[in-house]
This record gives structure tokens, sequence and C-alpha cells, in this order.
């Protein structure tokens, strides 16, 4: 028996793709298997390459494996792309079309199994179901038992009619017993038992937004954009149910002006949105830091620049993350590494907005956005709410007429706020340069203070225990430093080169500003080498570093991957050892 697999179904966008693989993975979880799933699609509603690729073991997996153990090809273009990733002793199951059978190339010996998949969709009720008729024949290759399958799709179809529940589990039978009819003593692809344990199974953009609901956020406003939208989708199911509300706004600027209002009116809001988008919401972003109003934001990286690759993969907004917006402006940024950490992060971003009335961004990038993942239950008692410096109905009456000072000048640099509608309190938000009533000025004196107090209040964040996170040897010869979801590669190159006998370990970096430098610097210091890894063509990690650490020059090497797709542990663990 395998304690781990890994499969494929690939296609046509249209064909259900996603479908076979989002049921296969529901069992699996089911069952009491770790899982990791990632799709590839086009930039199209429909047509072009698609396909969903799942990592199933038993221990937690955070990554893709550079090879496939089982592929299911709708066509012969998904042969074409994805043959490179079989080996000897997979097994393909290949749509035949009467004479017409999928074309294998040369190299790993494969088992293929030529089964007529729209023919018997077709005799089960219409070619649409053919993915249910792949999911049947994948799970009699895996030697699964089709009752938890055959409950997934009541869920799925039961909505629909009993009639639709009926026509895919014929579909699903069927798949089922043409790949048994194949086998022929077959060596199945049998996994060794899960441990029935049940968990949940997420994707990133969806654990942010459970967490935002979770801390409280009752607003939404954002305009669709890949990969961000199903941060939108979720809360719209969701938020109404809780007296909140989402707005699908004209574009992106209003999006972010929305926000920003909503929270400066005392709500807790979110926008989300990926690269173009975020460019987009700079200038608002800027009027967010200038008048202290706290407002969340969930950037999710895809590749650029421009329109460039809506679909695929990439971390290259690091830069604009930081610097966006002119002017002097800091910004607190959270980058968690896996779904559990999306949804407390996402948690923990309000509290920071508040309390340091700032624009704080949630750093995801497509695959921590898209892939699903085996996620142990939450913990509901790690939320906290923290609404900051908000100033009571009692301390503005005891100011007997006097001005409010909105901005005053304190020592930590974050000043009491009122809300709109308190008697007494400041209800103008002025983009302009103020005082510290919020009158405008361009006093010189006035300026440095004021810059000097919204810098100082980010400058000295307390990040509830965000910062890094740290995993190897404790000496090691050599450091790999990361963020985003390429820490699951990396960690798992770690754990390989570590099975060789060699010293390494791994830094990620979850707290991107304010920088935590002298905490990532010791550990730097510790390394004989550093490489950096991450999803770029410049190394803007790389570069960030470089800027705040004192280290010896050329210690930081880089290691960055831009193609539109994530890291494999072999490709990093090949790096590392030419590096060592």
């Amino acid at each position: 028996m395998r304690e781990q697999l890994s499969l494929m179904v690939g296609g046509q966008q249209g064909e259900g793709i996603d479908s076979t693989g989002v049921v296969l993975a529901n069992v699996l979880n089911r069952l009491g298997y770790q899982i990791y799933g990632q799709r590839t699609f086009s930039s199209r509603i429909k047509g072009g390459h698609t396909n969903f690729k799942i990592r199933v073991a038993r221990r937690r997996v955070l990554s893709l494996e550079e090879h496939v153990d089982l592929m299911m090809a709708f066509d012969q273009d998904s042969v074409n792309r994805n043959a490179s990733q079989l080996r000897d002793g997979s097994i393909g199951i290949f749509v035949s079309d009467g004479k017409r059978q999928a074309k294998l190339p040369e190299g790993p010996e494969v088992v293929a199994l030529h089964i007529p998949i729209s023919q018997i969709a077709r005799e089960a009720g219409a070619v649409i179901m053919k993915n249910m008729v792949a999911t049947g024949a994948a799970a009699a290759l895996l030697d699964l038992d089709r009752q938890p399958f055959h409950n997934v799709i009541q869920e799925r179809f039961g909505r629909r009619g009993e009639k639709m529940v009926a026509s895919n589990r014929q579909a699903f039978d069927a798949g089922y017993d043409a790949a048994l009819s194949q086998m022929n003593g077959l060596d199945l692809l049998k996994l060794a038992p899960g441990d029935d344990k049940r968990r949940h199974l997420m994707a990133g953009n969806e654990a942010a937004a459970f967490g935002a609901l979770a801390a409280g956020c009752r607003f939404m406003a954002a305009y669709p954009i890949t990969p961000a939208s199903e941060v939108m989708h979720w809360l719209v199911r969701k938020l109404p149910k809780y007296g909140g509300v989402v707005v699908q706004a004209e574009d992106e600027i209003a999006s972010m002006a929305m926000a920003i209002g909503a929270g400066y009116a005392g709500v807790r809001s979110l926008t989300a949105t990926s690269g173009p988008g975020l460019s987009l919401k700079m200038e608002t972003l800027g009027y967010a830091g200038m008048i202290e109003a706290p407002v969340v934001i969930v950037a999710v990286q895809r590749g650029g620049p421009s329109t460039g690759m809506p679909t695929k993969h990439e971390q290259s907004d690091l830069l604009q993350m930081l610097y966006g917006t002119h002017g002097d402006l800091t910004r607190i940024i959270l980058a968690p590494t896996n779904v559990e950490e999306c949804f407390y992060y996402a948690a923990e971003a309000f509290n920071l907005a508040e309390r340091y009335q700032t624009p704080v961004i949630l750093a995801l990038d497509l695959s921590l956005g898209l892939s699903v993942q085996t996620v142990e239950g939450f913990d509901f008692d790690r939320i906290n709410i923290d609404r900051g410096s908000l100033i009571t109905q009692e301390e503005l009456d005891q100011l007997n007429g006097q001005p409010f000072k909105r901005y005053a000048f304190t020592e930590s640099g974050i000043s009491p706020r009122s809300i709109p509608g308190m008697p007494g309190g400041l209800h103008l938000a002025t983009g302009v340069e103020h005082d510290e009533t919020g009158h405008i000025t361009e006093n010189r004196q006035n300026r440095i203070q004021m810059m000097n107090k919204r810098l100082r209040k980010i400058a000295g964040a307390q990040t509830n225990g965000i910062s890094t996170g740290y995993f190897g040897d404790e000496e090691p010869e050599l450091l790999l430093v990361g963020w985003g979801s390429a820490m699951g590669p990396i960690n798992e190159a770690v754990g390989l080169l570590q099975a060789e006998g060699r010293k390494v370990a791994s830094l990620a970096v979850k707290l991107l500003s304010p920088l935590p430098a002298a905490e990532i610097e010791a550990v730097v210091n510790r390394a004989d080498k550093v490489v950096v890894v991450e999803n770029n063509a410049q190394g803007q990690l790389n570069l960030v570093l470089r800027q705040h650490l004192d280290v010896p020059k050329g210690k930081l090497g880089s290691f960055t991957k831009y193609d539109g797709t994530s890291f494999l542990a072999q490709e990093i663990a090949a790096h590392c050892r030419e590096v060592l």
C-alpha cells in the first residue's frame, strides 16, 4: 500500500474538470487523508486547457509532486502538455472516441486504459457527465468504496432534484465498472488507510474570507478580478446572514473608497483584489494612510505586469505592496504561508488596522488563494477583537467645547479616534496635510511632527506573534528564505536535503512590513549560505532584505521562478545541491 499518490485530471475548460477534482478531493479528505489540490486554468470562460492536480497522503502536504501516478486525460492536448509528469508504473485513463485513441509519447512505461467516457456519459443521460464517469474510473483504480462518492454526489446535486442525482450516480458507477473491466490483474493504486478524522478542505481565499467574518467584518466592497474574486463570492453567501453587506462596486477605485468610508464610520471593512486592481487602489490607499482610517485589503497576486497572466501564479507584487502610492507612507503587510494562517492572519488584520489606524494588506498569491488544503478545525478562542483607541462620548463631553484633537501627537503615534455622529468628535477627513485638530496647514514644523507620528506608529507595531517562522537545523550550512505559498515546497525541500545528511533550514518571512529586520538578520548570520526563493523575476524579497539587513555583500543568494507555476520541492532541492 502507498503512503501517498499524485492524481491529475485534464481537459478543456467547460468539461467539468474542476468538478472531478473537487469530488475526488472531498471524498479522500473525508476518508482521513491529507490533501493538497491545485488547479491550472486558462484566461478564458470556456475552452483552453485546464487541469486539477491532487496530492493525497497520510501526512500533511503543502505542495505538488513532480510526478503523476494517475492521469485522467479528456483530450490529446492534455496528454501532450502533461505526459512529462508520468513515470514508470503510472496509470493513464484516456478518452477513446471510436477508432481514435490518445497517443502517448515515448518514455516511461505507462499502463493505459482507453475508456469511451463520452459514450458512457451519453448513455447515463448527458455528455456533460463525463466528469462523473472519469471520477468513477479513478475511484476504481484507487480501490475506493462507491458509497462515499454517492454521498458527495447527493450533496452537490441534491438541490437540482433526484433525477439529477440518479443520473450522476449512474455515470459514476458506469465509469467505475468500465475501469474494473480493463484492470485484468492490474496492480491498483491502493493507499494505506486514512485516519478517518474529519477535517476541513478549504482554499486560502475562503479561509481569509472566513477569518474576516469571524473578526467582525461586516462590510466588503470589491470589483471582480482573478484570482481574488472568491473572497467576495464567499462573503456574498455568508455576510448577509450576520448583518453584513457586500457591494460589487463599479471599479477598483470605488471599492477601495467605499471600504475606507466604512472603516472611517466604524465598521470593520474589507476589499480584495489582485495586481492590476491594487495598482488602481494606490491613490486611495494613500488617502487612508493620511486620514488614519482602518481598512483591510486582501491582495492575491498573479502574473504581471499589465494584464499579464491573470490565471497563473506569481509573487511579483511585493514592491508594489510595500512602496505603492505617492509620498512617504508605511503600512502593515501580513504574508500567510498556508490556509490556516490565511484564516488567523485575516482575523488579526482587522485588529491591526484599528489599533494602528492604517491600511493592512493580507498578501496572498494565486497558489495559496486558490489551492485547496486539508485544514484542522479552527480555534475561535484565538480570535480576539481589539477596536483600538476609540474615544468615548464621556471623554468628548469633558472637552467642554474645546476642539477634539483627532490627530493628537502621542508618544506611540496613535491618536484616539471618534466615530462620525458622536457629538464633539471630528467628522472631517481631508487628504491634505493637517494639524492635530484636522485643519489644513502647511506649517513646516507641523509637517515634520505629523509625518513622524504616522511613521512612528507603524514602526512600533506589535503584530501578535506574526513575524517569521523557522524550520530545520539550528546551525545550518544552508538557509532557504521565502514567503507565501513558496514555503510549502521550501520546507519539503529542507526535509529532502536533511534526509541526505545536509544541515539545512528555512525561514518564512510572515511580516513584510514593518519588516522584523533584526530577527531575520540574526538567523541569516547563523547560516553559512543563504538562498532567497521566490516566484518573481527580480528577486523582490531579496532586494528588500539587502536594503534592511547588515550582512556581508553577496551572502543572500537568489533562486527565482516566474513561468506561471509554483515551485516543486524537488527543483528547490536540486538548486540547493548545486549551491552546496
